[in-house]
């Protein structure tokens, strides 16, 4: 690039949270698990400590940084100082398997990780002895490593940033949850992961003051909410996993006022009867995502919480707000309404293709397709993944949808989730959703299994709500009766509780493996 064309380059993520972090002095910018406060002018001084450590170890643009903690103040500042230093950034998910940790490390090519041993000691050690070529940091003292907060409190802040850092540089290297094979590596540019930011103060009812408050792992969408909340001027409240006491505490004594939760968390909320006991009015705003909500649940928790319900869609190819359904968007009274994942951001454009990549008219079923600034730039080291993925400009998201005449999207399962039952086209959302509203039902998931006479029979797995017994000739004739023959169950089995991912959706590959001892026939 010219020197007549740098007044045209934007900037990177690292110098905008620099920018955050200066603005607001000796206000509160983080509550850590702890209740140990932490301003604006201290998470600034040690995110700059952190970045002259990284340089010191040689993280710098081009190079590979990872992350195992939980979530806590300090990991969240040293993940960002190696992008600011110009390296990409991978989140190791806490709860994930040593083979996918070992498996990511080396996909990723890392060359520093750094641990959080409060949390993670064992596998941190089990890393350090598995990865002799990366340099291991630990958040506090440990029997591996170095650590990376003693070397800290002796180093002289680095506020300067490298000249050639570009906007279309990596961030980051996130890996998919892997439901249907291995991960995959997904790119994310500067310029995509600030979109993401920028879209969502745009457009959120964000409240004037934000007291945010992260329960699920910030190594994924959690992680994506901490820099919007810092831009505002608000405080970032962390917790190291979702409990329902957490969730009060936070709420009625910190007055947290937003937070983002997974459709399970809010369950077990709306299960507690110890909600009504407590004051939790400062709330503000309830984002949902990974999976959508049950209608029935959404109805409940609206008249729990208030109409502060906000649904993202998103995916790791393209993060979080390509669609937003929005609080005044919940209608009661109107259920397709409210099962819809909203409408695209402004600058996504959303379509929904058929076989042969034609445009879809509306309340026709097709493939989910995108394009604009969140998509990724591909997969790491997978380029024949990329083509298949990335084709004639759309990002091919594998989620099947209709788009009704408002532009409201409503998602129909996965492609590959898709059931051929006796040469029909059956989507598994289409036969939750009746089920949903047997009032005996708290979960359920419907996959296609192996079946001599239709090929693959419409199975439901469904989870009793407590005290209850699902009466499964009723769900059936529920399903039959809302959505006609072709989508009734073939086979219902009552279980103990929907097997999920590490990012909290329904696992349908373990569940398509899965035999329960019994098994009930229509």
């Amino acid at each position: 690039m010219s020197h007549t064309e740098l007044h045209h380059r934007g900037t990177t993520y690292g110098q905008i949270l620099f920018d955050a972090l200066s603005r607001r002095g000796d206000e509160v910018a983080f509550i850590d698990q702890d209740d140990t406060e932490m301003t604006y002018r201290e998470a600034l001084d040690l995110f700059c400590r952190f970045r002259a450590v990284l340089r010191d170890v040689g993280i710098r643009r081009g190079s590979a940084i990872g992350m195992l903690s939980t979530n806590r103040t300090d990991a969240w500042l040293a993940q960002w100082a190696g992008p600011a230093n110009g390296a990409r950034y991978t989140p190791m998910h806490p709860y994930a398997s040593y083979d996918d940790h070992l498996y990511i490390a080396a996909d990723a090519e890392l060359s520093v990780l750094i641990v959080d041993p409060l949390h993670h000691l064992d596998r941190g050690r089990q890393l350090s002895k598995d990865l002799p070529d990366v340099t291991v940091l630990t958040l506090g003292p440990a029997d591996y490593g170095r650590d990376l907060l003693a070397l800290a409190q002796d180093a002289e802040p680095l506020k300067d940033f490298d000249p050639e850092l570009d906007p279309e540089d990596l961030a980051m290297v996130i890996y998919t949850g892997g439901t249907t094979g291995r991960s995959k590596g997904v790119m994310q540019t500067h310029r995509a992961i600030i979109a993401n930011h920028t879209l969502q103060l745009a457009e959120w009812p964000i409240p004037a003051k934000p007291r945010f408050l992260a329960l699920a792992p910030y190594s994924h969408a959690t992680g994506w909410f901490p820099l919007g909340v810092l831009w505002r001027g608000g405080t970032v409240i962390m917790r190291n996993g979702f409990s329902v006491d957490g969730f009060i505490d936070a709420v009625e004594r910190l007055k947290a006022n937003m937070t983002f939760a997974v459709p399970t968390m809010v369950y077990a909320l709306l299960d507690e009867p110890r909600l009504t006991e407590h004051d939790l009015s400062s709330l503000e705003l309830l984002i949902y995502g990974a999976a959508p909500m049950s209608v029935p649940r959404l109805r409940q928790g609206i008249a729990m919480f208030g109409p502060i319900f906000l649904q993202l869609y998103g995916q790791s190819e393209a993060p979080n707000v390509v669609t937003t359904l929005m609080p005044e968007d919940h209608d009661l009274d109107d259920e397709l309404r409210l099962s819809s994942c909203g409408r695209p951001a402004p600058g996504m454009t959303v379509k929904v293709l058929g076989t042969n990549d034609e445009i879809l008219p509306p309340n026709e079923v097709g493939e989910l397709c995108m394009r604009g600034p969140l998509v990724m730039q591909g997969y790491h080291k997978n380029p024949e993944q990329t083509a298949e993925t990335i084709r004639d400009g759309w990002l091919r998201t594998g989620d099947l949808a209709v788009v009704d005449e408002a532009g409201f999207i409503r998602l129909v399962g996965r492609a590959k989730d898709m059931i051929i039952s006796g040469g029909f086209n059956v989507y598994p959302a289409e036969v939750e959703a009746p089920i949903l509203m047997h009032p005996d039902v708290e979960a359920v998931a419907v996959v296609g299994l192996p079946d001599d006479k239709w090929g693959e029979a419409v199975t439901a797995f469904v989870v009793a709500k407590p005290g209850r017994v699902p009466n499964v000739d009723e769900i059936i004739a529920l399903v039959r009766e809302r959505k006609g023959p072709v989508m009734a169950p073939k086979a219902v089995y009552v279980i103990d509780r929907i097997p999920v991912t590490s990012l909290g959706k329904p696992d349908k590959k373990v569940l398509r493996e899965w035999r329960p001892a019994e098994r009930v026939v229509s």
